[in-house]
């Protein structure tokens, strides 16, 4: 196995001690990855062309200037450690692995007092006295890591090489889970990380091409952002997770590291992606071989992504409105049917006379024939009645 681990390693300088100088030194230090399982404890020293760490038990491991990517002093503000990283250009062997992030630290307070501390009253004396001795042991030990790693910056410095530590931003920090767990992510100037869980979690910022975020809608309480390298045969990184009122301040952040960032509703196929814009010749132009044909340019065509959607939502807020509109129609036209049958009805129970009278078979002539006939005959009657009496005057 360790045959095959270092089938591929860039062979590294050997170390060039210093001699007759004092040696810029750190002592009681725990390093992580370990060796062979076990805690690895020993002194950090600072010499021409590399760092030294021996162990207590003679292990060594060197790290050359030239090979470090970032370097990064972690100082002890609401963590139990101190520490100083280093972000390497090739991986190293460590026991029987390669190693790309080598870490030193020293721990302010046991983690098992650090979990049990909240167990004593505040009002108690000794508890007192313990808060005052470990405030002293932090600014301490941050002086003596932050010493040491400017001494480190002179004697690389000196020697022809660059070497700067980088400090994380702590208001710039947010709660996401790149691994397996929750923790804490820190921006610095050159990388976004996680140095105090493990498997630790370093992103060079000079690496990423763009960023996503996946999963942001108002029903969401959370949001995942994936990180793309710019080296497209890459998967990217993601960290998932990441609480809602982060957004405004990590995106205000990219703004100003330059980087472009997008937004979706959905998680994304981030294979099948990768393959497609790595066969894409002209993905960062505007538009297709033809030069006339166009396209989405670069990383917007991601922006696609949840359009459909607020089309489809706006369509049907369109087709909910036509819909409306048309039953109030329809219910306005059924209403002036009832209205025109009503005003029917009535004009047709205005000539119901005359329909009677249509029906009997008599218009207005055949009236008044009949009521001049109707006439004639009372006339005539009245003249029979009248004759009987003078005939009887006679008499």
């Amino acid at each position: 196995i360790e045959e095959k681990e270092e089938a591929n390693l860039v062979k590294q300088d050997k170390l060039v001690r210093t001699k007759n100088e004092r040696v810029p030194r750190l002592s009681d230090l725990t390093m992580r990855p370990v060796f062979a399982g076990r805690k690895t404890q020993g002194n950090l020293e600072s010499h021409t062309n590399g760092l030294r760490f021996i162990s207590t038990r003679g292990e060594i491991v060197d790290i050359m200037y030239a090979n470090v990517k970032h370097a990064i002093f972690q100082p002890c503000e609401n963590e139990i450690m101190v520490l100083i990283h280093f972000h390497l250009k090739n991986p190293i062997m460590v026991g029987k692995k390669k190693q790309q992030d080598i870490q030193f630290f020293t721990e302010v307070i046991d983690a098992s007092q650090a979990v049990d501390a909240g167990k004593r009253s505040m009002y108690d004396p000794d508890e007192m006295d313990d808060e005052q001795r470990e405030r002293q042991l932090k600014k301490r030990l941050n002086e003596a890591f932050k010493d040491f790693a400017r001494k480190v910056e002179g004697v690389a410095r000196k020697n022809g090489y660059s070497l700067e530590f980088d400090i994380p931003y702590r208001d710039l920090s947010f709660i996401g889970n790149p691994h397996k767990e929750m923790v804490s992510i820190q921006p610095t100037l050159n990388c976004l990380c996680n140095l105090t869980e493990t498997p630790f979690f370093v992103v060079d910022l000079s690496d990423i091409d763009h960023v996503h975020f996946e999963r942001v809608t108002f029903m969401s309480k959370a949001f995942d952002m994936v990180l793309v390298n710019k080296d497209f045969t890459k998967q990217p990184y993601r960290i998932d997770m990441i609480a809602n009122e982060e957004k405004d301040s990590i995106q205000e952040w990219l703004t100003d590291m330059e980087i472009s960032y997008t937004e979706g509703p959905m998680n994304l196929n981030w294979k099948q992606i990768m393959s497609h814009v790595l066969g894409d010749d002209r993905f960062y132009m505007d538009t297709e071989e033809d030069e006339v044909t166009a396209k989405e340019a670069g990383w917007e065509f991601l922006r696609m992504f949840g359009r459909d959607e607020a089309d489809d939502e706006e369509g049907s807020e369109e087709e909910s409105g036509y819909s409306e509109v048309s039953e109030e129609e329809s219910e306005e036209d059924a209403d002036s049917a009832d209205e025109d049958f009503d005003t029917d009805e009535d004009d047709e129970s205005e000539f119901d006379g005359d329909e009677d009278l249509e029906e009997q078979g008599m218009d207005w002539e055949d009236m008044e024939r009949e009521a001049a006939a109707d006439d004639r005959r009372k006339k005539r009657d009245g003249e029979e009645d009248v004759r009987p009496a003078k005939r009887k005057r006679r008499r």
